[in-house]
């Protein structure tokens, strides 16, 4: 079951971090500002969901989304898909309403392998990208940003654990387009200060150099600074960059740095317009119905309307057998025509 889809994706927002920032907000706006009043927002717990206070994480972020998004009348839920084969599955449809017609989708801090194994293969994964696809921004910060990416970097358990460097497959969200994506966050983070280096999402660059040379050839990698993001915006074929700092394009391990307030063509990460073949069908299904019109039953449904209206022609051109004929079918269908001054009116049988 396909659905009517705008020329192109929405576009997807990648911080490095600081999505309740200045920096943050900035970005939160200028996609708020593409869709009507009022702006629907939905905010995943998933990335933190083991921990006991998921909520209140991803709480904050939609606290400060709907503060920020005021203008724009934002009706901000959360969607607590914390982990699979429990009261709280990412599986769970009832779970998952708010991402049904969300405009914005946003995910953030928490762990990225758990993002990864909670979401992969989910229907709550699957509805995210179909969103996208009919015109959805999605927002990614922080964990999310190297979760949905090819490959992830699993920054807790080489930084905190002491694992050996590795990778791991990601979501994979730009697969369906081409491309061979990852990203890594807090690229330049000093929080070691002279003493450790935390940069390239606190591992430092020796141990990031290991990890990248272990990636296939065909990787590329986003690096962004914190309180950094860059808009992918499909429409215009551009990225932008905003925020403090810059992200870098990282090909063959060799980084070329775009400052905030610059953009590079959209091709430069070699993407593609995406398929429809990756979304299971049960997903499509889901908003499809979802987003059919309300219809009450005070209502006359369209092809009422529209025998009414092939009525009143006929009675225009005095073929009154015709319209005699479009009355009954009128009637057949639960309802009662009457003509006035103003024109026809519709009441239920």
């Amino acid at each position: 079951m396909t659905l009517p889809l705008p020329p192109s994706p929405g576009p997807i927002a990648l911080l490095g971090s600081g999505e309740t920032s200045l920096a943050g907000g900035r970005i939160f706006e200028s996609l708020a500002a593409q869709f009507a009043s009022p702006v629907q927002v939905a905010v995943m717990e998933t990335p933190a969901g083991f921990e006991l206070n998921s909520a209140q994480v991803a709480g904050r972020v939609a606290d400060f989304i709907r503060t920020r998004l005021g203008n724009y009348k934002a009706q901000v839920s959360l969607v607590p898909a914390r982990k699979k084969n429990s009261p709280f599955s990412p599986d769970d449809l009832e779970i998952l309403q708010p991402l049904l017609t969300a405009n914005l989708i946003f995910m953030g801090a928490g762990s990225p392998t758990y993002a990864i194994r909670q979401l992969q293969g989910s229907l709550a994964w699957d509805i995210v990208r179909a969103r996208h696809r009919q015109g959805a921004a999605l927002v990614f910060a922080s964990a999310a940003t190297i979760a949905i990416g090819a490959w992830a970097l699993p920054v807790y358990e080489i930084y905190k654990v002491g694992q050996d460097v590795h990778s791991l497959p990601g979501l994979d969200l730009f697969r369906a387009f081409g491309v061979t994506l990852s990203c890594v966050p807090h690229w330049n983070n000093t929080d070691g200060g002279d003493d450790v280096d935390t940069s390239r999402c606190f591992v430092g660059m020796e141990r990031f150099a290991e990890w990248c040379a272990s990636l296939p050839a065909e990787n590329t990698t986003l690096g962004l600074d914190e309180h950094t993001g860059v808009v992918l915006d499909f429409a215009r074929q551009e990225c932008r960059v905003s925020g403090v700092s810059s992200v870098s394009l990282v090909r063959e391990c060799e980084p070329k740095i775009f400052p905030a307030g610059s953009a590079f063509p959209l091709e430069m990460l070699g993407l593609t317009e995406a398929p429809l073949d990756d979304i299971r069908p049960d997903g499509w299904e889901l908003l499809r119905q979802a987003q059919a019109p309300v219809q009450t039953e005070d209502q006359p449904p369209a092809e009422v309307l529209a025998l009414a209206e092939k009525r009143l022609q006929a009675r225009n051109v005095k073929d009154w057998g015709l319209a005699d004929s479009l009355r009954q079918q009128i009637q057949s269908a639960g309802w009662l025509v009457k003509d006035t001054p103003d024109g026809w009116q519709l009441t239920r049988v």
